[in-house]
């Protein structure tokens, strides 16, 4: 239950949008879907902060679009990314039933061999839209958890730690370092996604679609400080059928290789070709070039 100090009055404009969230996710498949596609295309126009955000980063990552092309791409980023956030609610309420037939899964193989001699495995993955829901599938055929950032707003960290509780085996938040190196020696999966800007501390300058990025070191240290093995996890909702797929690849067989510049881009590389699959599902509205290399001018 929320403690008491949640419900004071400067909170409820907060529960009304949980609120909100909670109708939408109730919605039948299609409605989310419509919903979720009127509202991200109100976003586009009137969202300009992030709007600015959004076309920076495509303007950077995929320079061999013309303009006309760069703004069709940010405009479906913002309907993907509107309907994605229906899509994580959606999965803190979900029943395995109600999503029973709408998903395959791919590279299997790679996942199974992961867990070879009873290692923890840290599941890499990217921002891509619809990460908790395909967290609650992912979960249908083996335990998993997460690692998160903490979120400022007091409420939506409590509806969103409850919800994801419902869908992960564990709810890691990312500076409890300690407990989660225990996860991983006890052989538990631990989805992590290190795609988004921290600045500088533990982080290296590397490309990421190539432009340098900072991004995080994490993810050996995890394998190595957890006795781990790692693996790859991509998500994407065929724009068509609307069915889901969940695609597992596997490290290269360098990682880790004791540079962490190497390690880095080993971990870039990968994830930049699973969000090349379906780019406008992935969270472009991020500042993922927020940090630049010493003397380089700000992008945003």
């Amino acid at each position: 239950m929320p403690t008491k100090s949640l419900y004071h009055p400067r909170h409820w404009p907060s529960w009304l949008a949980v609120f909100f969230l909670r109708l939408i996710a109730a919605l039948p498949f299609k409605g989310k879907l419509l919903v979720g596609k009127a509202i991200g295309l109100l976003a586009y126009r009137l969202i300009k902060k992030r709007r600015h955000v959004t076309e920076t980063n495509i303007r950077l990552c995929y320079p061999e679009l013309n303009s006309q092309q760069q703004q069709t791409l940010v405009r479906d980023i913002f309907i993907q990314n509107s309907i994605g956030f229906f899509e994580i609610a959606w999965a803190w309420w979900l029943k395995p039933e109600d999503i029973a037939g709408r998903y395959t899964f791919e590279g299997l193989e790679h996942i199974e061999a992961a867990k070879a001699g009873g290692k923890g495995i840290v599941l890499v993955g990217a921002h891509l839209v619809h990460l908790d829901l395909a967290g609650f599938i992912v979960n249908q055929i083996t335990p998993i958890g997460t690692i998160y950032r903490k979120n400022n707003n007091s409420v939506l960290e409590h509806v969103i730690t409850k919800g994801r509780q419902r869908v992960f085996s564990a709810v890691l938040e990312r500076s409890n370092m300690r407990q989660i190196v225990r996860e991983l020696r006890a052989g538990q999966v631990l989805w992590y996604a290190p795609d988004q800007d921290f600045g500088r501390r533990q982080s290296v300058f590397v490309p990421f679609f190539g432009v340098p990025a900072s991004t995080l070191t994490t993810t050996a240290q995890l394998a190595r400080m957890g006795r781990a093995n790692v693996c790859f996890v991509f998500h994407y909702r065929d724009p068509v059928t609307h069915q889901y797929r969940i695609v597992f690849k596997p490290i290269d067989s360098r990682f880790p290789t004791g540079d962490e510049k190497e390690d880095a881009t080993i971990i870039n590389n990968t994830l930049e070709a699973g969000i090349r699959e379906e780019p406008a599902q992935y969270m472009w509205v991020h500042r993922r070039f927020k940090t630049r290399p010493d003397g380089s001018p700000p992008v945003y």
